[in-house]
């Protein structure tokens, strides 16, 4: 019997315009009028969070890939990096000359690029990239010509003096072996085939999701969970009823229980009533 519903933001609450479809805000009201919990796991902070679903009712919150994790009351869970893991990070970061932003829990800072890329306005211009986009030749443009590139750029930020839960590092997919052999002591996680979310090692959507259900008193089964993409898989995985949406990668959707229609076409709104979590 499933109590709890997650869903991821990016590609699965919000459509490819950066919205919420009506179908999906009534289908989580109705959800939620029938006594589910409702709660997102996604890799974004708690301050893009409560931007984004400002108008919308939920109850959970796993946020920065598991890093934080917390009620509308409480702290539930807050992972930061070691002080010699963020050093780490820092420091290849400056070395190398990339482009990145650190997340605290109220703010993050560093590369203006990056962050202009997260924000949701962005994300109608997004659909409009081409799958064969050259990132590694940005990266590489990036790395030499940026106006912003002089020693310790990131080392010097005020807000490393915070905790920090996650690095986001622009970065395509053929980098990652390079990453893991440099950053030993982190994981790495792609919400898109741009950028990466560099968390501490051992963390995940579902370490975030466990330290959730064990405070709620309810089990795993008792889940159901949406998602699209590389760093939904294992949450995906590891809930009682795990949902790819239509234009999840074909990874995401290998992982899935059921593919729903996409976040485009009330994808949501489909596989609550599949499940009968919903009227029709």
């Amino acid at each position: 019997m499933i109590k709890a519903i997650f869903f991821d933001i990016d590609g699965t609450l919000l459509t490819s315009r950066g919205r919420i479809a009506k179908s999906t805000i009534k289908a989580i009201e109705d959800a939620h009028k029938k006594g589910y919990l409702c709660g997102v796991s996604t890799a974004r902070t708690p301050s893009s969070v409560a931007h984004i679903l400002k108008d919308l009712h939920f109850d959970l919150f796993i946020t920065c890939n598991g890093q934080l994790v917390y009620t509308k009351e409480q702290m539930i869970y807050a992972q930061p990096f070691e002080q010699k893991v963020l050093t780490e990070i820092v420091t290849y970061a400056d070395e190398h000359s990339r482009q990145m932003i650190l997340c605290g829990k109220e703010h993050s800072a560093g590369s203006w690029t990056m962050r202009l890329s997260q924000s949701t306005w962005m994300l109608p211009f997004a659909r409009f990239i081409p799958g064969w986009f050259p990132i590694r030749k940005l990266k590489l443009l990036l790395q030499k010509h940026s106006p912003n590139r002089r020693k310790q750029r990131y080392a010097n930020l005020a807000i490393l003096q915070e905790p920090i839960y996650q690095c986001v590092l622009l970065s395509a997919e053929y980098e990652t072996g390079k990453l893991e052999a440099a950053l030993p002591n982190c994981d790495f996680k792609r919400s898109n085939p741009y950028s990466v979310d560099i968390v501490p090692k051992g963390s995940s959507k579902l370490v975030g999701l466990k330290f959730l259900t064990a405070h709620l008193d309810i089990k795993l089964n008792e889940v159901m969970v949406f998602g699209d993409h590389l760093n939904d898989i294992e949450i995906i995985q590891g809930a009682g009823v795990g949902i790819a949406m239509g234009n999840a990668s074909t990874s995401t959707k290998q992982a899935a229980d059921y593919v729903t229609k996409t976040n485009n076409q009330d994808g949501i709104a489909d596989a609550l009533r599949h499940f009968q979590l919903i009227n029709e």
